[in-house]
């Protein structure tokens, strides 16, 4: 049997992480020594209220993670048909040019053609539709205008759909501030809640999520041979990080929220999944049972997909749980998450 014991963790960037919950129970410490009150009835729900919040703050940034995929696609289409309406219109340029070159031709020769006096009209898109003017140009000016329309007619599309996507960038931009309000709003009423707590009772909540960060050096992971390929590689490289905060919308490497950690770890294994974990639910193959889930497959929790870890092996998941959290072991049957189904990858 398999026994993970969690790698020293020696940078000093590392050392100074202290969760929501353990920075407040500090904050207090400083504060006089005094007897604690006695628990308040009313605070019994506090906790829960604050799990709430916090499950509420991860489902908001897989919708946060995926405006912001999309907004980075978006940006690069956009970059992409910027760049080549620009050397669209240098084409147009230069068949302008040499347009005016057949026309300066042909005025000093002793007059303009009318298909040039035509092109060179206010309106040159009519030129085609008058075939009669057409037919009095020469056949290699007839080529030059009939490119340059045609150039321009896809440079005119061009344009228009990147100005389609400019406003879908904007309109997905938007979303994002959205939702990065909504998740700054959920941490900071969870915040707000802690500090209703006496002093002993947001102890006892940090000494808990401590304990629940500490078991991951003894947990025992049965038999993790059974994981192959790629994602026993994407799965080891998750284990390196076991004891990093997490962070809503971060990817790591120091870093990571749910899914956030899942993509990252296969990235290092050369496989690029998507970012968010209702994406990352439809790739691979479906495992619909616990029991049939190998070490290194990827398992969704939550009805609507909002959670995803790695399955670690004899009824664990290695993910990045919450905000206040680090990046660790769990039990699946105690993560307060119900299990939807598993994806193997590779």
């Amino acid at each position: 049997m398999a026994s993970h014991r969690r790698p020293k963790q020696s940078s000093p960037r590392y050392t100074g992480v202290l969760t929501v919950t353990a920075a407040a129970a500090v904050a207090l410490s400083t504060q006089a020594a005094s007897a604690d009150p006695l628990p308040d009835p009313n605070k019994k729900g506090v906790q829960a209220q604050v799990d709430r919040l916090y499950e509420q703050a991860t489902q908001a940034t897989e919708k946060y993670n995926g405006a912001k995929e999309k907004a980075d696609a978006l940006k690069e289409q956009v970059r992409t048909l910027q760049d080549t309406t620009a050397r669209k219109q240098g084409e147009l340029n230069e068949l302008r040019d040499r347009i005016g070159t057949l026309a300066a031709g042909q005025y000093r020769s002793g007059g303009l053609d009318p298909a040039l006096q035509l092109f060179l009209s206010e309106d040159p898109d009519t030129y085609l539709e008058k075939a009669t003017a057409l037919d009095r140009a020469g056949e290699r000016q007839t080529a030059v205008l009939q490119e340059f329309l045609s150039e321009q007619r896809v440079l005119q599309q061009q344009r228009s759909e990147a100005s389609g996507k400019l406003r879908d960038l904007d309109s997905v931009q938007k979303e994002l501030r959205n939702r990065k309000t909504e998740i700054q709003g959920k941490l900071r009423e969870a915040q707000r809640l802690l500090n209703t707590l006496s002093a002993k009772e947001r102890a006892r909540i940090a000494e808990a999520e401590d304990r629940a960060n500490r078991a991951s050096e003894r947990v025992d992971l049965g038999n993790e041979a059974s994981a192959s390929g790629r994602a026993a590689a994407a799965f080891a490289a998750a284990k390196s990080r076991v004891g990093m905060p997490y962070v809503w919308g971060a990817s790591g490497p120091a870093s990571f929220d749910c899914s956030g950690l899942t993509s990252w770890a296969f990235r290092q294994a050369g496989v690029t999944i998507p970012r968010t974990s209702q994406a990352q639910a439809g790739v691979g193959a479906r495992i619909n049972s616990l029991s049939d889930l190998r070490p290194g497959d990827l398992i969704l929790m939550r009805s609507d997909l909002s959670h995803v870890g790695f399955y670690a092996g004899n009824g664990q998941i290695l993910h990045a749980p919450k905000p206040g959290a680090q990046v660790r072991y769990e039990s699946i049957a105690r993560s307060g998450m119900p299990f939807m189904w598993g994806v193997r990858i590779g």
